[in-house]
């Protein structure tokens, strides 16, 4: 035999192998099988009891991990439940790979950016395109799952978090409304659609569950800390986002995090995940560990004495039996290798029963079934056409460049410095480590973005004679700066921009800031740099947390200033577009912007309402009574806008007591004048809001706040917002459906809610609507 033909030989023999060894692997579940699990006409809890019942022990075991291995008996194929996609199809976790046809997703702005814009519609347009680029990732092999650990819906509480950039802000309103829009939009579900469909686009993930929002903070890390928190601040800030994230949103999944709470881990917590999440809100989803959070159980937090016990705790969390039935549910899917380790052990120790590890499994196989993953080949499902495509489409790049301009805000521009002359406007100089980067402006949990363009680039595009100095040697660390040439280029130009703010070097997953100026000598530099520019100069912030720039607020030098949060792949273009006035900029601030001193503050401290006898100020704008630099729903336009209420109730609302005790709509109650009630949720009144635009073409936000008297345990409160879109000098007007015994109300010390008799205001800018809460013990005929 010759030598080639023996080399071809040998060649065929190990194809022909490598095809055998392919086809033992099943491509997708049910490719070909005559077990129930795979009849798709059949419903989903019967096709999930099926496929457990089938189960040894030891297959048991290993699916209840996020690297699920196939079981090759049954044709089901392996499973990765560990994906993210926080502002886009993410590289992070490890069901995703861009090395195949598909190479990068889009990646929109980080997401504290995109809630800047409050506006729902546009939320749930990203959370649909991210939902259709992830299936077409899936459909073209490049993706293990169709399980998206997002969105992060932990209430920014404390401005040194190092993922707040991750968050929509810190009013539990605007999150809760955030992750409805997402959730629905990245499940496949449209407004008017069905909510529990059978048929997921992919599956998102409500996390952190609960009070999951510090980091890496002095002696404190999220391994080890008890989060203290009382009835009152859980039932108005920690849960009311989740709650809306599950009973609206529908979330398929939910994550439990690391730390404890009033020193019960999460992860093993009765009330939250069985008393609340499953019973109070009917959550029929998956519950997920964060990563390694049952190991940390026993690990770090000795809350368990034996592996196995942490292990049991999880899976039970309260589970009890009643007539032979469970009742009560607990984690399903453990990320890490903590259950595929002990759970087998713990069996034989009795300190969990096999049927507990199949509850947890009819949960998650259900989620996967729900997705069409067990229904034989994906592509040629509801979903099959989705491919390469739809991912990094134009209209998924103009999507990005659109929330880019809508969530970026202007936060100073006296005296009118912004926007620029394109014809007078000749030179300029991009002076800042964040002036020509573009992996700073996609913010954390990013993935390989689709187009790149930095700011400086962007601005190129405006005018041709630019000139770009770094300023800072290392980079937003900025220990050394370079002020002799940073201060020639600005003398010579025509309009100096300041690019500075943080990057993941200062606030990220594991790192939480000790401070909040701006870092290192960069404070310097931009005072150097303004004493030497022509005109006043514009400082743009590239950041997600806030930062305390009070000198550059009341610095007459200093005209403009523009947050830009970290405004995704189109964040240079949306930028240069506001500056040279292509765009009239609207976002409003999701966050309240404090002083340096508020560093003084204990980060661990949960409380959420000032505590004068301590000096403690409270947290966020509905409660935070200390100096602001910025506040919540900050943001100026290039154009000024006025309001007036046109609309609403005779100043008085009659809330009937007989008819709010025999509503039984909801389970959820309120105290009026310390008398217990079901909610009455059908009190409710339109309010109309006429807002008048004085200037130029705007995309302008109404936001409109509750408050109250003295007894009230608020400052305001958020009601409700509208974007709006106005001609130049156009007048419009907005609807807002108001709740009183939702609006008005707040929780007492025991967690019950409360309405007050007396007045009550709603406030839209300088406007003040007033109504009279009267509460009737009579019945009317």
């Amino acid at each position: 035999m010759k030598r080639h033909t023996r080399i071809a030989l040998v060649l065929f023999i190990v194809s022909l192998a490598m095809m055998i060894i392919v086809s033992a692997e099943p491509p997708f579940s049910c490719d070909s099988s005559p077990y129930p699990f795979c009849n798709a006409t059949l419903p989903i809890s019967e096709r999930a009891h099926d496929v457990v019942l089938r189960l040894t022990l030891d297959e048991k075991v290993l699916q209840l991990v996020n690297g699920a291995p196939e079981i090759p008996r049954l044709g089901i194929s392996a499973y990765e439940w560990w994906s993210e996609a926080l502002h886009g199809v993410s590289r992070h976790g490890k069901g995703v790979r861009f090395n195949g046809t598909i190479t990068a997703s889009t990646m929109f702005p980080q997401v504290i950016l995109t809630a800047a814009s409050f506006d729902s519609r546009l939320w749930y347009r990203i959370g649909q395109a991210i939902g259709r680029e992830a299936r077409a990732m899936y459909n073209e092999g490049q993706a293990r799952g169709l399980t998206f650990w997002a969105p992060n819906i932990n209430v920014l509480r404390d401005p040194r978090w190092g993922r707040g950039q991750e968050t929509p802000g810190e009013d539990p309103l605007v999150v809760g409304d955030y992750s409805v829009s997402y959730v629905r939009g990245i499940q496949g579900d449209t407004f008017q659609g069905d909510p529990d469909s059978d048929h997921l686009l992919a599956s998102a993930c409500c996390k952190h569950f609960i009070a999951n929002d510090l980091d890496n903070w002095k002696t404190a890390n999220r391994y080890n800390f008890d989060a203290i928190i009382t009835q009152q601040d859980m039932v108005d800030t920690y849960l009311p986002p989740f709650r809306k994230c599950v009973q609206q949103g529908r979330a398929s999944g939910i994550m439990c995090a690391y730390n404890r709470v009033n020193g019960v881990p999460n992860c093993a917590d009765y009330n939250l995940l069985t008393k609340t999440a499953r019973q109070a809100w009917s959550f029929k989803g998956y519950i997920a560990s964060d990563c390694d959070a049952v190991a940390v159980m026993h690990d770090v937090q000795g809350y368990s004495k034996l592996p196995e016990d942490a292990v049991a705790s999880v899976l039970k969390a309260g589970n009890v039996y009643h007539d032979t039935k469970l009742l009560t549910q607990g984690m399903d899917v453990n990320c890490g290798s903590y259950l595929k380790k002990y759970t087998k052990s713990a069996v034989e120790m009795n300190k969990l029963t096999e049927a507990e590890i199949d509850r947890a499994l009819e949960n998650s196989f259900a989620v996967r079934m729900r997705l069409g993953l067990f229904n034989g080949n994906p592509k040629s499902g509801i979903y099959g056409n989705l491919g390469p495509k739809q991912v990094c489409s134009e209209a998924h790049h103009s999507l990005a460049l659109e929330a880019a301009r809508n969530g970026i805000v202007l936060l100073k521009n006296s005296p009118n410095i912004l926007p620029l002359s394109k014809t007078e406007t000749t030179s300029i100089a991009v002076i800042g480590p964040n002036g020509n980067t573009t992996q700073t402006l996609l913010g954390n949990y990013e993935g390989v973005a689709c187009k790149n363009i930095t700011i400086l680039e962007a601005l190129g595009n405006y005018v041709k004679d630019i000139h770009f100095q770094q300023g800072c040697v290392d980079s937003v660390n900025c220990t050394s700066i370079e002020i002799d040439e940073a201060v020639r280029v600005a003398k010579v130009v025509d309009f100096v921009i300041l690019v500075m703010g943080l990057d993941q070097s200062q606030e990220r997953e594991k790192l939480d800031r000790v401070e909040l100026g701006l870092p290192g000598k960069q404070e310097d530099l931009v005072l150097a740099v303004a004493s030497a520019a022509k005109k006043p100069v514009l400082l743009v912030l590239v950041c997600g947390g806030p930062v305390d720039v009070s000198f550059a607020k009341s610095d007459a030098r200093i005209g403009s200033i523009l947050w830009a949060g970290y405004p995704g792949e189109a964040g240079g273009s949306a930028l240069a577009e506001i500056i040279f006035g292509d765009h009239n900029p609207g976002g409003r601030l999701p966050m309240t912007w404090y002083p340096k001193e508020f560093s003084n503050i204990a980060m661990t401290d949960m409380r959420m309402r000032p505590d004068p006898s301590s000096g403690y100020p409270g947290r966020t704008y509905r409660f935070y009574n200390g100096k602001t630099v910025y506040e919540f729903g900050y943001g100026l336009s290039y154009s000024t806008h006025s309001y007036k209420f046109i609309a609403g109730p005779k100043n008085k609302i009659l809330i009937n007591l007989n008819q709010a005790l025999h509503n039984t709509a909801s389970d959820d109650e309120v105290l009026v004048s310390g008398v217990g009630v079901k909610l009455c949720e059908k009190v409710k009144f339109t309010v109309g809001v006429g807002v008048q635009n004085h200037g130029e073409a705007s995309n302008h936000t109404v936001l409109l706040y509750a408050k109250w008297g003295p007894k009230g345990h608020f400052i305001r409160q958020l009601v409700g917002f509208e974007r709006l879109s106005l001609g130049a000098m156009e007048r419009g007007e907005v609807e807002f459906v108001v709740r009183p015994c939702e609006h008005f109300s707040s929780p007492n010390e025991d967690g019950l809610m409360v309405i007050e008799e007396g007045s009550h205001s709603l406030v839209v800018g300088d406007e003040e609507y007033t109504i009279d809460i009267v509460i009737s013990y009579m019945i009317d005929y």
